[in-house]
C-alpha cells in the first residue's frame, strides 16, 4: 500500500498561502467556515497543505454572482 505523506502547515503558513490573516482563519474556525483544520494536542492548530489546495479549488467562480452550488 502506498503510504500518503501530508504536510502540515502552522497558522501562519496557512495564512500567508491563502494570502490572508491569521485572525481570519481564527475567526472561520470558530464559526465553522473556512478550510478544513487539524487540532494537535488540543490547542496547536495545522492545516493539511492538500487540503488547503482542495479548499482553494471549491472557491473558485465565474462570476460574482455564482454562488458556487450546483442546481440539482
Amino acid at each position: 500500500m502506498a503510504e500518503t505523506i501530508r504536510r502540515l502547515l502552522t497558522e501562519k503558513q496557512a495564512a500567508d498561502k491563502l494570502a490572508l490573516s491569521q485572525r481570519t482563519l481564527q475567526a472561520w474556525r470558530r464559526t465553522g467556515e473556512g478550510p478544513p483544520f487539524v487540532k494537535l494536542g488540543g490547542t496547536a492548530v495545522r492545516y493539511v497543505d492538500s487540503d488547503l489546495d482542495a479548499w482553494i479549488n471549491e472557491q473558485i467562480r465565474r462570476s460574482t454572482s455564482d454562488s458556487g452550488h450546483e442546481a440539482a
